[in-house]
């Protein structure tokens, strides 16, 4: 089991065959979508579909985004998924109060994961991020976001970014993920707001199209430098307890190490 996923693949939950194919692409987490790539018409064949493929174990990590929960198809979804063995998880679009968590949580035994979409779901974040013990992380929904606040410049939701990695943070929750990055044909765009989004607090990104995913890894492992520099100050902290200098002047304290070992913990992906 990968201990910090990065790449979280989005399929629509009325395409079958796109979803097979998604299980299949490398991607930490697929997850099945109900809520927006799905037309109105076509919610209950998603639902159907979604939970014949889920009554079976899949062999990576299985999320379905349900509808909103003020909406008219949420509990009928909540409901499908409950107890399926082929889900990991549940994703809340659109929540804007604790309350939604809970009542969530009550529905479905699957640990749940908030997406914030409002103003007001970015006012309430550390309410929601700490609503529930299901509730096992936070993260953006930024075309909604962007519509709701009318920003038109990227560097707009900025303040927003950081106000979700503060608040699942101090609920204890695992850094969150970015929000999609809508142009599949901009790898070059992608690649550099990964980079922003990674020094912003980030781990990892939600991704649209299967060529969006070594763009996402690649950003979001650490370098042959950053290894370099965990494994001394692992190696240091090891030797010797306690706040300390290292030989080429930089200090190291307990929150230096512990950002080291949550880069060595990522080793892995490398080879």
């Amino acid at each position: 089991m990968i201990p910090f996923p990065l790449t979280w693949l989005y399929v629509p939950g009325d395409r079958p065959h796109v979803v097979a194919k998604a299980l299949a692409c490398g991607a930490d987490v697929v997850v099945i979508d109900l809520e927006d790539a799905v037309a109105p018409d076509r919610k209950e064949y998603a639902r159907a579909a979604t939970v014949d493929l889920l009554s079976e174990p899949q062999p990576v990590r299985v999320h379905v985004r349900v509808n909103g929960t003020e909406g008219p198809w949420a509990a009928a979804d909540l409901r499908a998924v409950a107890g399926l063995p082929g889900v990991s998880g549940v994703r809340l679009p659109k929540v804007t109060s604790a309350d939604e968590v809970v009542r969530a949580a009550g529905t479905t035994g699957h640990r749940l994961y908030a997406l914030l979409e409002t103003a007001l779901g970015i006012e309430r974040a550390h309410a929601i991020a700490a609503a529930h013990p299901a509730l096992r992380g936070i993260s953006l929904g930024e075309a909604d976001l962007r519509a709701d606040l009318g920003v038109r410049d990227d560097a707009g939701l900025d303040w927003c970014r950081s106000r979700v990695v503060v608040a699942a943070r101090a609920a204890g929750l695992a850094p969150p993920p970015q929000s999609v990055h809508p142009d599949i044909r901009d790898l070059d765009g992608l690649a550099a707001s990964c980079a922003h989004g990674r020094a912003l607090g980030f781990l990892g990104r939600a991704a649209i199209h299967p060529r969006q995913l070594p763009i996402i890894e690649r950003a979001y492992l650490p370098t042959e430098a950053e290894l370099d520099q965990a494994e001394t100050i692992v190696k240091a902290a090891t030797t010797e307890r306690g706040a300390q200098a290292l030989p080429d002047g930089r200090f190291i304290d307990a929150a230096v190490v512990a950002a080291a070992r949550r880069t060595l913990s990522l080793v892995a992906r490398r080879a």
